[in-house]
């Protein structure tokens, strides 16, 4: 299949190259000069247009831009007539819906997402780590659906359909598994810092590992330990005090991850009514 990549960023350059690799031909790139040079790096072959000119070259126009950018820049080409019957459009976003691809709906042309569950800092990580990522595949027809689907797997994912309106909860939940994960192991690592313990990212790598681990080999309810789940009120406050003298700022999110952690123990069966109660009259002082 002939290819376009309009706003090739990391996730569109790797998945231009993959593509590639699939045997589908990358017809042109268009973009600003991050992508020229992404281009030139990865698909020195491939020539770096318009973006009206790139969009018209090809049979499947695949939008890589940021979200905020899709709706308009779809508008723009589809008002320029390059996005009409005959034609596929899709983006790359997780959160973002159908309806930013709107304007070439309306003219005639077919649309659907396609989004990596992965996280990609940079290209090289991209090539490496989509190939075996789940990938989910919205679209409004069976065709266009089964088209997303054959994408996914020819990169090597593997494709789920995901409905339109449950799209920013998908990508609300892999906030949660990334992003934020990263977040706390910043803040693990700052807390551990003011601790005293040297070193503190790579002192926690091994208990994060095993974590994560863990939660995969025997689930979420049963791979987590800790004071929630012992119903350890004392620890618990200890732990809130230390915060309040020497990071306030973390005293909030200790308070609601420690919530979710005893709503998680207590539903699995792991914590009886007693120890859940202790806990929460703690959590409840330091809200």
């Amino acid at each position: 299949m002939d290819v376009a990549i309009v706003g090739a960023g990391r996730v569109g350059t790797a998945l231009a190259v993959l593509l590639q690799r699939a045997g589908h031909r990358i017809v042109a790139v268009s973009g600003g000069e991050g992508t020229r040079e992404r281009a030139a790096r990865y698909l020195p072959n491939v020539p770096f247009l318009d973006r009206e000119v790139t969009a018209a070259a090809a049979e499947l126009v695949l939008i890589g831009a940021p979200d905020v950018a899709i709706d308009p820049l779809c508008t723009e080409l589809a008002r320029a007539g390059v996005l009409g019957p005959g034609r596929t459009v899709a983006h790359l976003s997780g959160a973002t819906g159908l309806d930013a691809l709107g304007t070439a709906e309306a003219g005639g042309a077919a649309v659907l997402c396609v989004h990596p569950l992965m996280t990609c800092p940079d290209v090289d990580a991209a090539i490496a780590r989509i190939p075996g990522s789940a990938f989910a595949v919205t679209a409004r027809s069976p065709l266009a659906f089964q088209l997303g689907e054959q994408l996914a797997t020819d990169v090597g994912g593997r494709p789920f359909a995901l409905e339109d309106d449950m799209k920013p909860l998908y990508h609300a939940a892999a906030v949660f598994a990334s992003n934020y994960l990263v977040t706390l192991s910043a803040l693990a690592a700052s807390l551990e810092e003011t601790a005293g313990v040297p070193d503190p990212l790579v002192a926690l790598a091994p208990l994060q590992r095993a974590t994560l681990e863990n939660v995969h080999l025997v689930g979420p309810a049963a791979a987590l330990t800790g004071p929630a789940v012992r119903g350890d009120d004392l620890t618990v406050e200890r732990n809130l005090r230390a915060l309040a003298e020497h990071a306030p700022e973390a005293v909030p999110a200790y308070v609601a991850l420690a919530h979710l952690a005893l709503e998680l123990a207590t539903a699995s069966g792991r914590l009886d009514p007693l120890g859940a109660a202790s806990v929460e009259a703690v959590i409840a002082r330091w809200r």
